[in-house]
């Protein structure tokens, strides 16, 4: 219940900005109509071509639309005029961008729309906090040229970090994976796409001041290239993993593994990783490793009965293991992947982090599937029994700790 409040509290408090917002903008009416209209339909547009997909290097799913929504939260002037918007219109404008914007997403059951929506009104409302009540009563006035430029960037930057730090406690409670290693993976991503929406939306608000609204779409021509690049980027990794997952379920459909094992294991061991620390990187080749941990068994010309290779004695485990190392390298995945696969069956002192989490997370999946009644506390107890020798006595440790989670879910057999 505890893992809850954070999501209840970020999106209560992002209800309440969008609803307040837009209340007091019908009540006074809008502002510099015909900037809100273009700034409203820059960011819907952002939000029509956004990226549907998330991973590594895919925080930023809709860069176009963030840089569009800070931007117009730090607009002061237009073409050399003072502007008169707040903060509610700006969150206003923003929220109705966005969701129009994310009609077809929801129709089509793309998400997480929410969350995304949830982390933009945050954001917009921080930075239109920080600028526009001090813009309005002339605080900024004395600033120009580079250091006007850098108070922009710095405020960015200081709302890409809060925005880490919601993304991170968003997840935190959906997934209940560690805090701290989501925050940090959150904020490997800030130097790259970060940077970049960031940059966009500042010189978007600088442009704007002197030229008017032309530049907009000029300015927009960058964060669309990013967002086609991203788009491949995202298919490239999806037919990339659709390709490892296929050859995982050749064990599957030979009849040496049961079905949905290896998606289990590799549900399983991605959830045990986060506990563990890992980075993005780090938990792609675990998924992936998992997904073919059993790929040797299709070089044995008798199946392992129930393909539960852990009973087996350990030079066997090692030979099936190298045989599935060599299968993957011929596959063109990394060789990480390939290391992890072939060394799943060495002793857990010389073995790298991923391959400890795999063969601890491939017993308990065996050994459970074998225990009957009280099966996860038997397997439990029974690789607790084997931390001595055979596995690795933190990635047992963090295995309970997964488990005893309320909101795991696993793949099903089906």
């Amino acid at each position: 219940m505890t893992s809850r409040r954070p999501l209840l509290a970020l999106h209560t408090a992002a209800a309440l900005l969008a609803t307040v917002s837009l209340l007091v903008t019908l009540r006074t009416g809008v502002e510099e109509r015909p900037v809100a209209l273009a700034f409203g339909v820059l960011i819907a547009v952002g939000e029509l071509i956004r990226t549907p997909t998330s991973g590594p290097g895919l925080r930023e799913a809709a860069p176009l639309g963030t840089a569009g929504s800070l931007s117009y939260a730090l607009l002061g002037e237009h073409a050399g005029q003072a502007t008169h918007h707040g903060v509610a219109q700006v969150v206003a404008v923003v929220v109705a961008a966005s969701l129009l914007g994310s009609v077809p997403h929801l129709a089509r059951g793309q998400g997480p729309v929410l969350d995304h929506l949830v982390r933009r009104v945050l954001a917009v409302g921080f930075t239109a906090v920080c600028f526009q009540p001090l813009y309005n009563h002339g605080v900024f006035d004395h600033w120009s040229g580079p250091a006007y430029a850098l108070l922009l960037l710095a405020l960015l930057v200081l709302t890409v970090l809060c925005d880490a730090v919601v993304a991170a406690a968003l997840a935190h409670s959906r997934t209940c994976w560690p805090f701290a290693p989501l925050l940090r993976d959150e904020l490997r991503c800030v130097p790259g796409i970060g940077s970049a929406v960031c940059a966009t939306g500042a010189v978007m608000a600088l442009a704007v001041a002197v030229v008017g609204l032309w530049a907009l779409p000029v300015f927009s021509v960058p964060l669309l290239l990013t967002q086609h690049s991203l788009r491949r980027y995202a298919a490239v990794r999806a037919t990339y993993r659709q390709t490892i997952a296929s050859l995982a379920r050749a064990t599957e459909i030979a009849g040496y593994t049961p079905p949905g094992h290896a998606r289990r294991v590799a549900a399983l061991s991605q959830a045990v990783g986060r506990d563990l620390g890992l980075t993005e990187p780090e938990l792609t080749v675990l998924e992936y490793a998992a997904l073919m941990h059993d790929i040797g068994q299709l070089s044995l010309v008798d199946p392992v009965p129930a393909g539960a290779t852990a009973g087996l004695p350990l030079a066997e485990q090692r030979r099936i293991a190298l045989l599935g190392g060599a299968v993957v390298r011929q596959t063109g995945a990394s060789a990480q992947v390939a290391t992890v696969v072939e060394r799943q069956a060495d002793p857990y002192p010389e073995q790298p982090v991923a391959a400890r989490i795999v063969r601890v997370v491939n017993a308990y999946e065996e050994k459970v599937r074998d225990a009957g009644p009280g099966g996860p506390l038997t397997a439990l107890e029974e690789l607790r029994l084997g931390t001595g020798g055979e596995y690795a006595p933190e990635v047992v440790e963090a295995l309970a700790r997964v488990l005893s989670r309320d909101c795991l879910t696993l793949p099903t057999s089906g």
